[in-house]
């Protein structure tokens, strides 16, 4: 069959629409069966019954041409559908293989760029302990538990005691600090400007450090 033939020699990049192809070739050669089938019924025969009398004579009450043409073609095409039925579970044995591949590289990738991801981010040196509502660590998107690896000028490279953030802040009053942090495994960055507020400090935060 052509069909199979096409089918074949592109194995490698069968696709859902060669599937729907396959399984509108089974439904033609299905309704062609049948119209046969519909042949012999109406001529009073079955795929096997005798076409001649008790004498051995060639009955003269059916078409014998009508139906010796219809049983010879059902057998052709139920060969035609079962070569085709075959040719469907293998093409969506292919497909299913391929997209299950496609599906594993995927996640594999998708989890080796999160380890990468993991690995890039630098350790925390400080956490945020507590954050009052209506502070300006409050209003910049500071949350508790955020672990600080970037403060201003203060990083986790140069970062020696909670005294370099107190620091930092003292002298940018009014001025914004980039703030980096790692929250639940991800990197989050904001702006924070230490300025005066009604409650105390120029932050509203509580800082702790984190012990490597």
């Amino acid at each position: 069959m052509k069909m199979t033939e096409e089918s074949s020699s592109g194995n490698s990049e069968i696709t859902m629409d060669d599937v729907k192809t396959l399984i509108k070739k089974k439904d033609e050669i299905e309704e062609q069966i049948k119209a046969y089938y519909d042949v012999l019924q109406d001529q009073g025969v079955g795929i096997e019954d005798p076409l001649v009398d008790e004498e051995g004579y060639p009955r003269a009450d059916v078409n014998l041409y009508q139906i010796r043409t219809a049983r010879h073609n059902i057998s052709c095409l139920q060969n035609d559908h079962k070569a085709i039925m075959a040719e469907i579970e293998d093409a969506l044995h292919k497909l299913h293989a391929r997209e299950k591949a496609k599906r594993e590289q995927d996640e594999a990738e998708a989890q080796e760029e999160s380890m990468e991801h993991q690995v890039t981010l630098p350790p925390p040196f400080a956490r945020v302990d507590t954050v009052t509502e209506g502070s300006p660590a409050s209003g910049a998107g500071l949350r508790v538990g955020d672990e600080l690896i970037e403060f201003g000028s203060v990083n986790t490279e140069n970062f020696q005691k909670l005294q370099d953030i107190a620091s930092v802040v003292q002298h940018s009053e009014g001025k914004p600090l980039r703030v980096s942090v790692i929250r639940a495994g991800q990197k989050v960055q904001m702006s924070l400007t230490p300025q005066r507020w009604s409650g105390r400090g120029l932050l509203g935060c509580n800082i702790v450090p984190v012990h490597r």
